[in-house]
């Protein structure tokens, strides 16, 4: 659960920070206009959306990982739920990737 705690914690400091992109749609903005370090996404992500973002991950060469956490844990964490999200700095998203497992081959 530490781990799960600790995505979380890493959230919400990127959040307060202004470096967390939140939703799809803007995602896929960040990753196009090359802000966007990394992409996490939702274990409970709907199948549909897991290829899209891998698509634009692979796209616009941005990592891609699996959060290890589900929407209503970012929710209850964020105040809103989420299944797709950007970090925008480099600093966290080192943070983040000690955290992680990166995805190589497209999420099913």
């Amino acid at each position: 659960m530490a781990k799960t705690a600790d995505i979380l914690g890493l959230l919400t400091m990127c959040r307060r920070a202004g470096k967390l992109i939140l939703g799809m749609d803007e995602v896929k903005s960040a990753c196009r206009a090359g802000k966007a370090r990394g992409v996490l996404v939702a274990v409970d992500l709907s199948p549909k959306s897991r290829k899209e973002a891998a698509f634009v991950c692979e796209e616009y060469d941005v990592p891609l990982y699996e959060g290890g956490v589900t929407m209503e844990q970012i929710g209850a964490s964020l105040g809103k739920v989420y299944g797709v999200m950007a970090i925008a700095d480099a600093g966290f998203m080192k943070s983040a990737a000690k955290k992680l497992a990166q995805k190589k081959e497209p999420l099913k």
